[in-house]
């Protein structure tokens, strides 16, 4: 399993669903941004992570709506990366596993 470990001033991660997608960015000190449950929707994502398209990284959960967020992110430049759901579960190291958690997961490739 490889980590993510590049530097940035804002982490976002996402818990991406057909329909909804829920968003939390942090700082680099961990302090949290923004956390809030949105519409799948790439004009609704680019308004949330506009303030922080200066140094960003996006995380998501690797499942089966993550194609469109791969191309919003290339085609907007910011770094994309998609984790194992089996890690991400493994990382919260609980048994309770939810939306709002999952956007809080540090990103994992591999």
């Amino acid at each position: 399993m490889r980590f993510y470990n590049q530097r940035h001033k804002f982490y976002c991660g996402i818990d991406l669903h057909a329909r909804k997608m829920y968003i939390c960015i942090i700082d680099a000190q961990g302090k949290t941004k923004l956390h809030q449950n949105f519409d799948t929707d790439a004009a609704l994502l680019f308004d949330a992570i506009f303030p922080y398209l200066e140094d960003v990284v996006i995380g998501v959960e690797c499942m089966f709506a993550w194609y469109w967020m791969a191309d919003f992110c290339s085609e907007h430049k910011i770094p994309f990366v998609l984790g194992q759901a089996l890690y991400m579960k493994a990382i919260h190291g609980g048994k309770t596993k939810n939306d709002k958690i999952d956007c809080q997961a540090p990103p994992v490739s591999g």
